[in-house]
């Protein structure tokens, strides 16, 4: 597992890195939006839809709900800040571990929900916002991890955005190109698989974090965190060697 695991989080890059790590993050952020959707009854990844809640809010005078929902999208940035702060801090001090610093971070908040996440039966009017909050907090910090470590080309909770390429792509592979244009529109089809597998994925995480929440409730977080847990540890053994180093 290791071994198939080896680069991922790596400083150095290659497309396939990329790819496998955006595609894992996608199942993560796809579970997390499911069960944190049974578990507090919001989607903290739809940012979107929690600015046009805001307007609604405010026009029909609810000003403690659209409070809520600015919370909800000032801790999403939070969580893209956080990841840009530890990133270039980590590039800064030569860090093999520069890009899984978010992602021990994502771990150890996701560990919180599923560990503490039973309270909010107990104490709903005070863990539910609290939750909503983390949960909002992490999509950013995970978005913007794998948006840095690809250069923006891939993302792993804005589905919007990944099935508007797709559908793109799709009409520029359906396009009929006169006989002879010297300029005929061509689809992108690496750039369509790609999108393809991130949804996908998404989905697939979506499915589980459902079925898992609804079966064993917020416990089944934990395995998201670990194998988080799992990609930052390679390179963060090398930078604690390496800083011990006789």
């Amino acid at each position: 597992m290791f071994a198939f695991i080896r680069g991922w989080t790596d400083v150095d890059r290659t497309t396939r890195a990329n790819l496998r790590l955006g595609a894992f993050l996608a199942f993560v952020a796809g579970a997390t939006n499911a069960g944190g959707f049974l578990a507090v009854g919001h989607y903290t990844s739809h940012m979107t839809g929690l600015v046009s809640a805001i307007a609604d809010h405010l026009v029909l005078g609810q000003l403690t709900l659209a409070t809520a929902a600015a919370g909800a999208i000032l801790a999403f940035t939070g969580g893209a800040m956080t990841t840009a702060i530890l990133v270039n801090w980590g590039l800064r001090h030569q860090l093999h571990s520069a890009y899984g610093l978010p992602l021990l971070l994502e771990s150890a908040a996701l560990l919180v929900f599923g560990i503490f996440g039973a309270s909010i039966a107990l104490f709903a009017p005070l863990f539910i916002p609290l939750t909503v909050v983390l949960l909002c907090f992490i999509m950013g910090l995970q978005n913007a991890v794998i948006t840095k470590i690809s250069r923006a080309e891939i993302r792993t909770t804005h589905v919007t955005g990944l099935v508007t390429d797709i559908g793109i792509e799709l009409g520029k592979l359906l396009y009929i190109n006169p006989a002879g244009d010297p300029l005929p529109v061509r689809a992108n089809r690496e750039r369509l698989r790609i999108h393809a597998v991130l949804v996908g994925c998404f989905f697939a995480g979506a499915l589980a974090g459902a079925l898992g929440f609804k079966h064993v409730g917020f416990v089944s977080t934990v395995p998201l965190a670990v194998g988080l847990w799992l990609l930052a540890l390679r390179p963060l053994w090398r930078d604690v060697r390496h800083r011990f180093a006789p």
